[in-house]
């Protein structure tokens, strides 16, 4: 894992301005956030290319999904806090219609921090999962959030792009391809998995680390891509290791830990950790101490593969 850090958010900036030279049919619609979202790379360069709709949400979506319709490919940016004033919206004019638009959610998670629980989207995975059509990704690092908004422009229908604000270790390669709805093995091991998105995927590569000098070998596999979650992995992850962890910063209720856990129940049940937010808003703080009060680091990925391999038969 490289020390040096950068936000996704920067890796979708710098790759949505790419899409906007190689792609006249990409637009860009933002709620008054382009600087924080950085979709002000594109308004740059692409101005007769890039609309503020100001703060609405669900006027954003509707003229997203109108455009669309024309043979363009919207990608429409915000807080992925804010997008929840939208959900009716994307229910019936984008995923009913099945409507080629990119929905960019930024600040996610309890690590925007100092915002406070109002800015802190911790539902958003489960309420886009759960619509039909919608697709959801969560990358975990800037080099991923590139190749990810490079591999959602070229998908037919709706997806989900789910964006950090803080800097993030890298833990990808540069070099290896974004396979949309394929996850990845970051770390080998034998004694569980542990199954991540987002930032929790460094927190999970330390776990595992820490985890290796204690005799303890956990499988690190980062599920950037929630919906369609990659079934073949988590099976494999479950019959090879026997103990499976997942790790994300959102709700433990109907996140990546649901999507999984819906796998293993109707195909290879395996005791199952989840590492997320109980039911419950947060607060205002910076990220790490967040992290640290909601049981989102490191040691809290350890002891949840410590009481997953003790659930072992």
């Amino acid at each position: 894992m490289s020390e040096e850090m950068k936000a996704t958010r920067d890796g979708f900036g710098e790759a949505l301005l790419q899409l906007g030279r190689d792609n006249k049919d990409i637009v860009v619609l933002s709620g008054d956030l382009e600087d924080s979202t950085r979709a002000e790379y594109f308004k740059k360069e692409f101005p007769e290319r890039f609309f503020n709709l100001g703060i609405a949400e669900q006027d954003i979506a509707g003229t997203a999904a109108g455009l669309s319709k024309t043979g363009l490919i919207p990608f429409i940016c915000s807080f992925a806090a804010f997008w929840a004033n939208a959900f009716g919206v994307f229910r019936v004019s984008v995923c009913y219609n099945k409507c080629n638009v990119k929905i960019v959610g930024t600040h996610s998670g309890i690590s925007v921090g100092p915002d406070g629980a109002t800015a802190q989207a911790l539902e958003d995975i489960a309420a886009m999962r759960v619509l039909p059509n919608m697709s959801v990704v969560w990358p975990a690092d800037a080099y991923e959030a590139a190749k990810a908004t490079k591999a959602i422009a070229a998908i037919d229908g709706p997806v989900y792009l789910r964006l950090g604000r803080e800097a993030v270790p890298f833990v990808t390669d540069r070099d290896r391809p974004f396979v949309f709805g394929k996850a990845d093995v970051l770390r080998e091991g034998s004694d569980a998995a542990i199954i991540a998105c987002g930032d929790m995927v460094s927190e999970s590569v330390k776990a595992a680390e820490k985890l290796s000098r204690e005799g303890i070998k956990a499988r690190v596999i980062n599920m950037h891509t929630i919906k369609p979650v990659d079934k073949e992995i988590i099976i494999k992850a479950a019959k090879e290791t026997g103990a499976i962890v997942t790790a994300e910063d959102h709700q433990a209720n109907g996140g990546l830990g649901g999507a999984i856990a819906e796998v293993l129940a109707c195909g290879y049940p395996a005791p199952m950790e989840m590492v997320a937010v109980r039911d419950t808003f947060g607060e205002s703080g910076t990220g790490e101490e967040l992290l640290e009060k909601y049981g989102l680091k490191d040691v809290d990925i350890i002891n949840a593969v410590k009481r997953a391999v003790s659930r072992k038969k």
